[in-house]
């Protein structure tokens, strides 16, 4: 009888000293995976903060470029118009030369935005030095075009998608290691939790660090 009592009190206490361990293991790692969470939801919302200024780029930049567009339709509809006045005869014959001299300036301006609409679409590396023709505050080659800026909104749109994975594995992680602490007496219980909490923490991580290295 004394031996059986001495076994279940070897038992009793080898299970309250695995349930501690399994609990301090816990506390740990909820510790760890939380900090690691407030690091991704910091680098995270950097990351939002750029695709915002991304996009109203894009916005912006586009309403540049149709501003181009009509300039250049109006400049077309007025060559039209100076082709029109002189095949029609209506210009007399000294004044011939001042409308040719104006079609001259008007192709000229057509050619301009056209190079202009070119360089804000496509952006002044894509076009290349030689062909830069628009400046931002006087300095020539530092358009970063509409293409460009979409391109840069879809990457860190796609980065942040992989933060917000990231987080929601950190959550379950954490929610799991709480339950890990609240179970008593149930070491394999406890393991089991540990181990999810390993398999989902490091797939947060992960996540944290693909999407960081996809981030422009």
């Amino acid at each position: 009888m004394l031996m059986l009592q001495d076994k279940n009190n070897r038992e009793t206490v080898e299970v309250s000293v695995a349930s501690e361990r399994a609990e301090a293991i816990g506390g740990v790692l909820i510790a760890l995976f939380a900090a690691l969470m407030a690091i991704s939801q910091m680098v995270n919302g950097e990351l939002e903060e750029e695709m915002m200024i991304a996009h109203n780029n894009v916005v912006s930049y586009s309403s540049w470029y149709q501003s181009k567009s009509i300039k250049e339709s109006l400049k077309e509809s007025e060559l039209d118009y100076l082709a029109a006045l002189i095949e029609s005869g209506i210009v007399t014959d000294d004044k011939v030369p001042v409308i040719n001299q104006k079609i001259v300036e008007v192709k000229e301006k057509i050619i301009k935005y056209e190079a202009e609409k070119t360089e804000i679409l496509l952006g002044s590396v894509k076009v290349g030095k030689e062909n830069w023709v628009q400046d931002i505050e006087g300095e020539m080659g530092i358009i970063t075009g509409v293409k460009e800026w979409e391109q840069l909104t879809q990457t860190y749109d796609y980065a942040t998608k992989r933060f917000d994975y990231a987080l929601l594995f950190y959550q379950i992680c954490i929610v799991l290691g709480a339950v890990c602490i609240i179970i008593y007496d149930n070491p394999k219980l406890q393991k089991g939790l540990i181990v999810l909490m390993i398999i989902f923490g490091i797939t947060g991580t992960f996540l944290s660090v693909y999407g960081y290295l996809l981030a422009p």
